[in-house]
């Protein structure tokens, strides 16, 4: 079944580029026509590239791994980090550090010290500090909290980068071209999608287009997870099929070797009764 339909494109304004001036020429397959000194996205290959980002998107889920989402342009940033809080996925909305990716053990040292601050504030440590100390503290807590608070959670490389706007985040794809991260992003008629492992055509300005891919793909996220608790019920379940069948083993072998006893005894009954019941060598000359 389709996430989305053509319909849901149109009404988003998924459709509408940039000038015509400030287009890409790499993005020349994207584009549908020109209209009013205005680009026009063809939808149809929007479908298409959407849907094969979502079933991607879906299996490095289902595999247990994360995907990062990144979008640092004002209309944007709180759409992207409220979708990504629901499925509990990383996130960077405020500025990509230089390194994030290359030099992301430094990244986590950054993170660890988010942590170690809280630690003061829980032992009392921080209370008996003087107030200059504490405000510093403060605010290089804020400070690692606007900048790191999204991927706090996250203790080894993404398995993906989700972007809005390519090139506004460049530094991000270059930074997942060298690791070889897969990078799913919006790209608009001013970009370059060449980069991309799936691009999706689309207005990355607008909020209802944003809000609409980001959310298609949210719900393949979804599905991806649920998919792998299934899984994982699953093979719980044939895991306690195969130990109670060893549990039962035992006992089945005795059943079986006391049937087998019993088979044997009645035999040996059997045959002294034929024993007995055979004619003696007196009889017989009688």
């Amino acid at each position: 079944m389709a996430r989305t339909t053509y319909q849901d494109l149109l009404d988003a304004g998924v459709h509408f580029g940039h000038l015509t001036r400030k287009w890409d020429p790499k993005m020349s397959q994207y584009i549908f026509m020109e209209r009013n000194g205005i680009h026009i996205i063809d939808l149809n290959k929007t479908l298409t590239k959407v849907e094969e980002a979502a079933a991607a998107i879906k299996q490095i889920v289902k595999s247990g791994r994360k995907v990062l989402f990144v979008a640092t342009k004002k209309q944007a940033k709180d759409i992207v980090a409220d979708y990504a809080k629901t499925v509990n996925m990383p996130f960077i909305t405020e500025r990509w550090l230089g390194g994030m990716l290359t030099n992301f053990a430094t990244v986590r040292k950054s993170i660890k010290k988010m942590s170690n601050i809280d630690k003061l504030t829980k032992d009392g440590t921080y209370s008996n500090l003087s107030k200059k100390e504490r405000l510093m503290i403060q605010r290089e807590r804020i400070k690692l909290e606007t900048l790191l608070g999204g991927i706090a959670d996250l203790n080894r490389l993404p398995a993906a980068l989700f972007l809005i706007d390519v090139k506004k985040e460049h530094i991000a794809v270059s930074e997942a071209l060298k690791l070889n991260i897969p990078t799913f992003a919006m790209v608009d008629t001013n970009s370059d999608p060449s980069n991309i492992d799936f691009p999706i055509p689309a207005n990355d300005d607008a909020t209802k287009s944003i809000s609409l891919i980001t959310g298609i793909i949210i719900q393949a996220i979804v599905e991806g997870l649920e998919e792998r608790k299934r899984d994982k019920e699953d093979e719980a379940e044939k895991e306690a099929v195969v130990a109670k069948a060893k549990a039962d083993a035992p006992e089945v072998a005795d059943r079986s070797a006391n049937a087998e006893g019993k088979r044997a005894r009645k035999t040996a009954v059997e045959a002294d009764a034929a024993i007995a019941d055979a004619p003696t060598a007196e009889s017989t000359e009688e």
